[in-house]
């Protein structure tokens, strides 16, 4: 998609202003299929026929990754492939809630991309997480470094601790060696994009959260307790990527149907206007 027509969509969107309540709804399948032929309760929507491709399409990374960030794999979850995980319940999920509360175009159907494939230029945001064992091949690196200083926008997703940090950044730094995460104060325009939020929003997996609901913890593991949310710019100080590091968004959009609790507590308050903000506010930037 031109440019141009990216800046056409933007100039139509008329961002929902208030915060319309949110409806749980049950619990969906897992489907790994080369599409989604069964949406398993996932509301779908019609594009429009004129112009299919002048949507918001939520791309997910496939990316290399092993244990402990030495190996090489592309396989799903414990088989190497942490780049799948909550694959495609939470951007399913996502695309819906995105269209639901914002008047942005949104595709029904997420996509999955590796960083080296041509198409990636179509598509101006990029979704990748667990990157604790990340490990970038070198065209990776050359790929994400070109699609990210030509005004793609890259959010990084669910980890913890300061081990999954330290691999992330090394990896990261070989993208832009001159380039450092800077932490993003609450007051940053991106908490307060469409949602207004008071606080950077922790958001535990649904088992750590009925673990530790009785005690009040919301972090997985001791040396996670403090979330944070840090961006990298390019020359003209925009916003190239978020990283959310001790917490997870994804597993809010994904599992919002299994828990009632957990839904009204992490979904509805935290991970779904988070990310709301992350999409609307890369988007208009």
């Amino acid at each position: 998609m031109t440019k141009t027509r990216w800046l056409a969509i933007l100039l139509a969107l008329t961002i929902i202003a208030g915060a319309a309540t949110l409806a749980q709804r049950g619990r969906r399948g897992y489907y790994r299929g080369g599409g989604y032929d069964d949406r398993r309760g996932v509301p779908n929507w019609q594009l429009d026929q004129e112009f299919p491709q002048d949507v918001f399409t939520f791309v997910r990374v496939q990316y290399s990754s092993g244990y402990g960030g030495y190996g090489r794999g592309r396989g799903y979850g414990g088989s190497g492939g942490s780049w799948a995980t909550d694959y495609p319940d939470s951007d399913l999920n996502f695309s819906y809630r995105l269209h639901q509360l914002t008047s942005m175009e949104v595709n029904p159907d997420g996509i999955v991309l590796e960083l080296t494939d041509p198409e990636l230029v179509n598509y101006p945001f990029l979704y990748m997480l667990e990157p604790g064992r990340l490990v970038f091949e070198d065209d990776e690196v050359e790929a994400l470094r070109r699609y990210l200083l030509n005004g793609g926008f890259l959010m990084v997703d669910d980890f913890w601790g300061e081990d999954e940090w330290f691999n992330f950044y090394r990896e990261i730094k070989r993208v832009f060696p001159d380039r450092e995460p800077r932490e993003l104060p609450v007051e940053h325009p991106i908490f307060h994009a469409v949602f207004d939020l008071k606080e950077k929003p922790q958001v535990p997996s649904i088992d750590w959260a009925l673990r530790g609901r009785s005690y009040g913890v919301t972090w997985e593991r001791e040396d996670a307790q403090e979330v944070h949310f840090k961006g990298i710019e390019d020359d003209k100080g925009r916003l190239m990527v978020i990283i959310c590091h001790n917490t997870d968004l994804g597993d809010g959009w994904e599992r919002e149907g299994e828990n009632e609790w957990y839904f009204h507590e992490f979904s509805e308050k935290k991970a779904y206007p988070m990310g709301i903000n992350i999409v609307v506010y890369a988007m208009t930037h």
